[in-house]
This record gives C-alpha cells, sequence and structure tokens, in this order.
C-alpha cells in the first residue's frame, strides 16, 4: 500500500497556523508592515539606522498602547470613545505637575494609570451596571475628560519632567528602544492573558452573548473589568506621550480618537465583537505611523496622509474578510 510523503503529514498544522494567522488579521497587518517597510527603506537609506528605529517605536507607543486599551472593550462588543479624554487629561497633568527623578516618574506613572483606571471605573459602572449604551456613555466621560484637561491647562504648554522625556525615549543596551520594551512587555501580559479565564469570558461575550451566560460567564462582571483595563492602557498612553512631546496640550488625544478606532480595525479585530487580538491592533498603531514616514520619504504631501491611511485600511479589511471566508469554505468541506 502506498504511502503518504513523510513531509505530508506536519504540513497540515503548519498550513492551520498560517491560516489561522492571516484570517484573525495578525498575518495580514504584519506583512503590511513589512512592506511599508520594505519601501521606506528604499526611498530613504537611513531606515534601516538604530535611530530611525527608535523614533519608530516612540512615535508610535501612545497609539499602540490607546489600540491595546480600545482592543479590550471592543473584543466584549463595546466602544469607548473616552480615550481622546483620558490621555488629554493624564498629559496636560503630567506637564502641570511634573515630578522629577525616578520616584517622581514612579508617582507620575501611578497617577496616570489611577486617573485611566477610574475613568473605566465610571464607564463600566454606567455600561455594565446602568446598562447604557457604551458610545453615549463614553462620550459623556470623554467630554468630562476634556473639560478637567482644561481647567489644569487651558492652552499648551507646561513641562514634562526631564527624567521622563530622556529615560522613556531612550535607548537601552545601546539599541532597544525603551517604548518598544513597554509595548512588549504589554504583548506578553496579553499573551498570557488571553488563556485565562477572564481572557475567554472577553471573546464568549463579543461573541455571543447568551450563549456566554448560558455558559455561568457574568456578562456585566467581563464587560466593567475590560473598560477598567482600557482606561488604564489609556493612562499609559498619555504618559507615553508626554515623555514624547515633553510638555502639555489639552486637546492632545482629540487626534488619537479616529486613529485609535483605525489601529483596531486595521489589526483586524472585528468592531462587532468577538475576534481580534491586542497584537493585531498595536501591529496596526504602527502600520498607520509607518506609512506617515513612508509617505514623507516619498514626496507625498501630509494633506494626502489620511487619504491614504484610510485605503490601507480597506485593504486590510477586506483582504482580512476575504482569508476568513476562504478558510470558513475549507473548513466546511
Amino acid at each position: 500500500m502506498a504511502q503518504a510523503p513523510a513531509s505530508a503529514e506536519p504540513s497540515a498544522p503548519e498550513n492551520g497556523l498560517l491560516r489561522r494567522l492571516f484570517s484573525s488579521g495578525t498575518g495580514v497587518i504584519a506583512l503590511i508592515y513589512v512592506v511599508l517597510y520594505v519601501l521606506f527603506a528604499l526611498w530613504d537609506h537611513s531606515a534601516l539606522t538604530s535611530g530611525t528605529v527608535v523614533n519608530l517605536a516612540n512615535n508610535a507607543a501612545p497609539l499602540a498602547i490607546a489600540a491595546a486599551g480600545e482592543t479590550m472593550v471592543v473584543l466584549a462588543r463595546g466602544f469607548d470613545l473616552s480615550v481622546a479624554g483620558v490621555i488629554s487629561l493624564t498629559n496636560v497633568i503630567m506637564a502641570a505637575y511634573p515630578m522629577e527623578g525616578p520616584d517622581g516618574a514612579a508617582i507620575s506613572l501611578l497617577i496616570c494609570l489611577a486617573v485611566g483606571g477610574m475613568v473605566g471605573l465610571v464607564n463600566g459602572y454606567l455600561v455594565s451596571v446602568l446598562k447604557l449604551q457604551s458610545i453615549a456613555a463614553t462620550l459623556a466621560t470623554m467630554i468630562i475628560c476634556q473639560g478637567l484637561a482644561l481647567v489644569i491647562l487651558d492652552a499648551p504648554g507646561g513641562t514634562v519632567s526631564d527624567f521622563v522625556a530622556d529615560q522613556l525615549t531612550d535607548v537601552v543596551i545601546g539599541v532597544v528602544p525603551v517604548a518598544g520594551l513597554i509595548i512588549l512587555v504589554i504583548v506578553a501580559v496579553w499573551l498570557v492573558f488571553q488563556r485565562t479565564a477572564m481572557g475567554i469570558a472577553l471573546y464568549t461575550v463579543g461573541s455571543d452573548e447568551v450563549s456566554a451566560q448560558l455558559s455561568g460567564i457574568s456578562v456585566s462582571s467581563t464587560r466593567f473589568i475590560g473598560f477598567v483595563s482600557a482606561g488604564m492602557l489609556y493612562g499609559l498612553a498619555g504618559f507615553m506621550l508626554s515623555a514624547q512631546t515633553a510638555t502639555g496640550n489639552p486637546n492632545g488625544g482629540a487626534s488619537f480618537l479616529m486613529l485609535t478606532f483605525a489601529a483596531v480595525a486595521l489589526g483586524g479585530t472585528s468592531l462587532s465583537g468577538g475576534r481580534g487580538s491586542v497584537v493585531g491592533s498595536i501591529l496596526g498603531a504602527g502600520t498607520l505611523m509607518l506609512l506617515q514616514k513612508v509617505l514623507f520619504a516619498g514626496g507625498v504631501s501630509s494633506f494626502y496622509t489620511g487619504i491614504f491611511q484610510g485605503t490601507v485600511l480597506v485593504i486590510a479589511v477586506v483582504f482580512g474578510g476575504l482569508i476568513t471566508r476562504l478558510s470558513e469554505r475549507r473548513g466546511a468541506r
């Protein structure tokens, strides 16, 4: 009797892994990022230098962290508009009340996390307990945070502590950006978290709320934890933005609102919940920031940046959808 080639058996799991990777959106956005970086390297020979890599990491870190937080809410079929307000509020707090030295940086970080966590707590209560629509509830908290930011700092100004501005935009071991290490820590925590009961609950609630309840999952508690976790990550994003800009702006988080949702969608996370990954959202944020560099290196006017970002978003979503449909058809055979 003829036997199948020895290589045929292990290839199936490999193909399955590739299908899962690309259908999740993470593989799609990773491929787009590589293509963009190749173009960047062709147009700008400094693209492969350590200085450019550090700048890319620093520029992408605030948006990447904000997108990671938004993913926690979107996975459970919710929306969180407060991301813009929390980033603005924590940014002006950092600039209006700078604390020097490593101890001051640690206290400032705790304050940013606490502010974001408190806003997430309010969002979670309004949505999970009072059953308000997430868009309406988080729009209200975003407006409140923006108002508080203007009360603290009515115009761009202030100064972030030198320690925060210097150390968090620096490198370790000569080449590794600190911002990149922080993102890697978030990725590592997510890879562990998504395998826990709470991580599985986020996906289950987003996929089918009724089935989640029948399975004994507390939908309200799951969404509540998602909002609080997201708020703390927004606070961290504001902390990193402050380090990058070294100053405060009461409207500094406004530009993050649409870009955060774009990064989440670009990374393959379904806005209807139940599918996606923090890793994909972080790559989506990095791609949006890299695209700006590519366009500048290619001599394209900055006025066209939004057009190209939208085009890349559509391509990624459509391509990811096609891969998902092909995988479903093969699985049905």
